[in-house]
């Protein structure tokens, strides 16, 4: 119970009869940000607790992977809150430049037009339009899902403090050396016109075919094999090792150039595998990274042979032809002079793709804005191996030290116009000029400035101190910088963790921009597939909100999520978490209409029954696993726990068993509605963050008081009269309840197997030993329906369970001789499985010969048969006897 609990009006205990969750999540979530519950205060000497949101795309909208992830932090940021931090959960939006300029170009097409009919300026006022109107939706979705985020601090990518933070570290990196300018071989989609960077290209395995093609004439000729024909055009030489003897007498001379009136060189570098096919490779230095870097040694040529569509421009008969149709052409040309020497078709291959549009990537030489990475990747590395910054779960940050130890320069301008403009100026005398956000650009004839934009990761990965309003030293710098978590999915350790260290070591004076990155796994369908609409798997979070209420769409993703592995998901789980949010809701609008209350201090320990005792000292151990499970992001394990606590042994077990308490009345029945209401009180503050809406409803009706969001969180409860340090235990109470649990368990399933009814009752006498189950006898009669053995009863089965005996007639309630029957086919089933597994498992010779997972197999089908057997025959046992 919260500290001034004793102080509030009493609870009033009325609820609904059934929980309902589009009348109630909407008009909470609307409350609770009016109230300013989310937030944050800069000028609060309570200690800071920070979590900026990946900045979706303000193209995208709220799917699975959000929800996932977005419930994650809200949890924490929500029991943060409640264990006294300011608590920021900073939200905002990423401009996605491909994404959204595309987007753009799409709605202008369908008028007729081109970003080029509009021109710049015009096209980047279309793309604002664009985004006020269409851009955003998934904001409010963030609300449906709950989402406690600061909305009075909201940012955008491209708005104004951004951007001069953009500005900011662009000019302070090219002062300092770390951007350049330069031709290198980029990754270049011809359907988006622009370059994009390594991590944006998808590797998937297409058919393509595998040519050989002798180049030159009689002995100085040799053969190359190439999947890229076209690309041949090009050719400013043959590389061969510098060991391969096959060919050390043309190392140095000039050979024809099928299809050309040029002869090239043929070079010798080790970087060519001899082993490998004929041994001898084409060099096309403007088309290929690892032939640009052989054409660099030798001081090759580089030839561009097709423009940025990817139609080929050297001239001749192939000019003015797609790329994959010069491919077919020239093959056949090819294969018309006899030039072709073996052909392999289909051969699958690797072959980039555009991730924004599948386009088919085409590696070119280009003149583009580089960030030199390799001192900015050994500070991001060093910051996780010196402990800095921890990564969680420990066995991802060899995948991280994977990608920063071997990164190379980033190549960050890109060819749209929807982006922070590069800030350099070109003058009419050759002049480069960088320019900052505070001066003011070259002007006169002849200065303009870059065309191109830079990559989106650019300004995403300054989130972390950007929106907190670097480059000013604002109050929310210095008080929530660094932030404390970062958790993303671990498929963007690569796009977005790797740059936002490497900017924030950099910027902020080598303080890492997180103390922690916890990385999750994708959220994929109940069979554990990818979700893709080509699947026909993909689900909208919001039908599943609509149809079964946010709590249960957050418990479910939250009760998968096992760090850095993947959440499957189906509808069944979605529906039983609804089922659990039922659950608590009837359970608690029983325990309000049985007195449970918040009211008063706990009663002292010596009026408290066993029962009272027991569920005190469960709570208590809740508590000390949330409280672990929440430090160690082991979210799956904390729902579990919660889970099990609030249905199992609250509602299940202590309800049940304090019920015919309540129906008595009297003292002890306040006694166990004060205890109840301490349960619930605790309970529900341990669930709000996973599961807000239900909880506050019921907290608030429990308590009285205005909002659990802004509750304590629950510390261990103390008993009067049985302090001990960690709050109040009981393990004597513990066992106590174990056995009444367990030969209620016991009857149960005795009853089951006879074929009972849950609701049927029986005539059965209770026999209890020794003290312990005494107290618990009318409990354990009303819990296993059992009624007092009249006049006329005949024990037909007696149980000997856990210190009681439970004598039970059953005349009358089952036909014993088709039972008898059942149960003696099955005993044979398993007596002949038995033999069989024993049979085996004594058989040396195939033992000898069988797998391990085999023989494990068996040996557990022996198992089952035996218990089996044993609980068969307990069966038969407890018959009557006819």
């Amino acid at each position: 119970m919260t500290e001034n609990a004793s102080q509030q009006p009493a609870a009033t205990p009325e609820l609904p009869t059934q929980y309902a969750p589009a009348e109630v999540e909407g008009k909470l979530y609307e409350r609770w940000v009016e109230r300013g519950y989310f937030t944050a205060d800069a000028a609060s000497e309570k200690p800071p607790y920070t979590i900026v949101i990946p900045p979706p795309n303000v193209t995208g909208s709220l799917h699975l992977g959000h929800a996932f992830q977005h419930t994650l932090m809200d949890a924490l940021t929500r029991r943060k809150r409640m264990q006294g931090y300011e608590s920021l959960w900073l939200p905002g939006m990423d401009h996605a430049g491909i994404a959204t300029q595309n987007k753009v170009e799409q709605q202008l097409g369908e008028e007729g037009k081109s970003r080029h009919d509009l021109g710049r300026e015009e096209f980047v006022e279309r793309v604002w339009q664009w985004k006020e109107e269409y851009g955003g939706k998934i904001l409010g979705q963030m609300r449906r899902l709950g989402d406690g985020v600061d909305w009075s601090r909201e940012r955008f990518t491209m708005d104004e403090g951004l951007s001069a933070a953009v500005q900011t570290v662009f000019k302070k990196m090219y002062d300092d050396g770390l951007i350049y300018r330069a031709e290198r071989i980029i990754n270049w989609c011809p359907r988006c016109l622009t370059a994009i960077s390594d991590i944006e290209v998808d590797y998937q395995d297409d058919e393509g075919e595998l040519v050989s093609i002798r180049y030159g004439e009689g002995e100085e000729s040799l053969v190359v094999a190439t999947t890229r024909a076209e690309t041949m055009l090009g050719d400013t030489a043959v590389a061969v090792h510098p060991d391969d003897e096959r060919y050390a007498h043309l190392v140095g001379r000039r050979i024809k150039l099928p299809l050309t009136d040029r002869t090239i060189p043929v070079v010798a570098d080790t970087h060519v595998d001899p082993e490998f096919g004929t041994g001898a490779v084409k060099v096309t230095p403007a088309h290929d990274p690892n032939d640009f870097a052989i054409g660099r040694r030798h001081d090759l040529e580089s030839m561009t042979v097709m423009d940025e569509r990817g139609v080929i421009t050297v001239a001749g008969p192939f000019e003015g032809l797609d790329r994959f149709e010069a491919r077919s052409a020239i093959v056949g040309a090819l294969r018309e002079q006899g030039r072709i020497v073996a052909e392999k078709r289909p051969y699958v291959h690797s072959v980039g793709h555009c991730s924004r549009c599948s386009t088919t990537v085409e590696p070119r030489l280009s003149l583009q804005w580089w960030v030199k990475v390799e001192t900015l990747a050994k500070a991001a590395g060093d910051a996780v191996r010196d402990g800095r910054v921890a990564i969680h779960p420990k066995e991802m940050e060899q995948r991280y030290f994977d990608w920063v130890d071997n990164l190379r320069d980033w190549c960050i301008s890109r060819q749209l116009w929807w982006g922070h403009r590069i800030p350099v100026w070109y003058g009419p005398e050759g002049e480069v000029v960088c320019v900052g956000p505070d001066e003011q650009p070259p002007s006169g004839e002849g200065w303009t400035q870059d065309t191109d934009v830079l990559d989106t990761w650019f300004s995403s990965g300054l989130w972390p101190f950007s929106t907190l309003g670097w480059p000013e030293q604002t109050p929310d710098l210095k008080k929530f910088y660094p932030t404390d978590v970062l958790l993303t999915g671990h498929d963007i350790i690569f796009f977005w963790v790797a740059r936002m260290m490497m900017f924030g070591l950099y910027v902020m004076d080598g303080e890492a921009p997180f103390k922690t990155i916890a990385l999750t796994g994708l959220v994929r369908d109940e069979r554990g597939k990818k979700m893709s609409k080509s699947f026909g798997n993909v689900v909208d979070p919001l039908d599943w909100m609509d149809t079964y209420g946010s709590d249960a769409v957050r418990f479910t993703l939250a009760k998968g999520a096992n760090p850095g592995t993947d959440v499957p998901i189906g509808e069944d789980w979605v529906q039983a978490s609804r089922n659990f949010a039922n659950k608590i809701w009837n359970a608690t609008r029983f325990a309000l209409m049985n007195g449970a209350t918040v009211k008063g201090e706990l009663p002292p320990v010596e009026q408290l029954s066993a029962t009272d005792r027991w569920i005190l000292s469960r709570l208590n151990k809740t508590v000390a696993e949330a409280d672990a499970y929440y430090d160690d992001f082991q979210f799956a394990k904390l729902s579990e726990a919660l889970y099990h606590f609030a249905w199992d042994e609250v509602f299940d077990w202590y309800v049940e068993l304090s019920k015919t308490t309540f129906f008595a009345g009297g003292e002890q029945a306040k006694v166990s509605g004060r205890v109840l209401g301490e349960v619930l009180d605790v309970m529900l503050r341990l669930l709000h963050p996973i599961v807000p809406f239900v909880t506050e409803t019921l907290w608030t009706t429990l308590t009285g008081e205005e909002s659990v969001v802004v509750a304590d969180w629950p510390k261990a409860v103390t008993v009067p009269g049985a302090d001990a340090p960690g709050g109040f235990r009981d393990d004597a109470a513990e066992k106590e309840i174990e056995l009444v649990q367990q030969v209620v368990t016991e009857v149960r399933r005795f009853r089951s197997d006879q074929g009972l009814q849950p609701g049927q009752k029986v005539p059965a006498e209770l026999t209890v030993t020794g003290t312990v189950l005494a107290p618990h006898e009318a409990a354990i009669r009303q819990l296993l329906r059992l009624q007092p053995a009249g006049e006329g009863f005949h024990a037909t089965a007696t149980l000997p369970v856990a210190g009681a005996t439970v004598a039970l007639d059953l005349s009358g309630t089952i036909d014993v001789e088709a039972e008898r029957k059942r149960l003696t086919k099955d005993l044979g089933a398993a007596e002949k499985e038995k033999a069989q597994a024993t049979g085996k498992l004594g058989n040396e010779a195939f033992l000898a010969k069988a797998p391990d997972d085999v023989v494990d197999k068996i040996r557990g089908r022996l198992a089952k048969a035996e218990a089996d057997i044993e609980r068969i025959g307990t069966q038969l046992a407890g018959l009557p006897q006819g």
